[in-house]
């Protein structure tokens, strides 16, 4: 039975936001030398790892790093950041609208100065834009896809499970017209047919970014016949994307481009 060490940081003020927060952080090895290993920051910490910091059950996501390390696969740092409780839908959109106040740019200017700083200095990670990659699900989906857009200096992939690409009358696409597109982009998006109107609005995410030039090699999307949007199934659905988003080729072609 493999030993899996979370990392509890924190708490965390973050400027903008009452309250604090913990991030929790996990390494597929626990080496101390050799190259830095990629990292992934990953939006609602509480859910990413087991069932008990969440509501609704863990994806363990861990579990699914610590696989591809066994077999010899590139596997990320994970560095999941806990939500604000009710500020939540606050923190994760990038529009305001009747629910939210529209802050995600506070949250993600604090991940770019403030939190991959730190763990570049106490973690063995890359801080690279190629090794380097933001994700979420639901609302921490379209934080991230957003994320990736804006800092493009930093994060140079985005995993995007059933984003909630409706929020503020589906702002986002016009939103994402007006960025260039990033030097280094590989980008994971899913949804499910049991999601409502979310597969349909990721299937126009899609088009969207085929039509800006992304292909097989930049642009991986699933949609899950069966998939409901809960944890379960983003649990499912992830060791694929994480083997896709950091796979040697990945990286190769990522470095190539930057």
């Amino acid at each position: 039975m493999a030993t899996h060490v979370i990392y509890k940081l924190g708490p965390f003020g973050l400027p903008k936001f009452a309250g604090e927060r913990h991030v929790r952080v996990y390494l597929p090895t626990e080496r101390t030398e050799g190259a830095p290993l990629p990292v992934l920051y990953i939006f609602d910490g509480q859910n990413i790892f087991h069932d008990d910091p969440s509501m609704a059950g863990g994806w363990y996501l861990h579990h699914a790093a610590h696989d591809l390390h066994a077999v010899g696969k590139p596997a990320p740092v994970i560095v999941g950041i806990d939500h604000g409780g009710v500020d939540r839908i606050h923190e994760l959109s990038p529009f305001a609208w009747e629910d939210s106040r529209g802050e995600a740019d506070h949250l993600i200017d604090w991940v770019t100065d403030e939190l991959a700083p730190r763990i570049q200095r106490e973690f063995t990670v890359r801080g690279d834009v190629a090794g380097t990659a933001i994700g979420g699900s639901s609302m921490g989906g379209l934080a991230a896809l957003y994320a990736h857009f804006r800092r493009p200096d930093v994060f140079g992939a985005a995993l995007c499970m059933s984003p909630s690409l409706w929020a503020a009358d589906r702002r986002i696409y016009a939103r994402l017209a007006e960025f260039p597109r990033p030097t280094t982009s590989r980008i994971y998006v899913d949804a499910g047919a049991h999601e409502g109107d979310m597969l349909s609005d990721a299937e126009r995410l899609v088009a969207q970014l085929k039509g800006a030039g992304y292909g097989d090699d930049d642009l991986m999307w699933r949609p899950d016949p069966y998939g409901a949007h809960s944890e379960l199934h983003w649990r499912k659905r992830a060791p694929e994307a994480l083997e896709w988003l950091f796979s040697e080729r990945a990286d190769a072609d990522a470095r190539t481009a930057a």
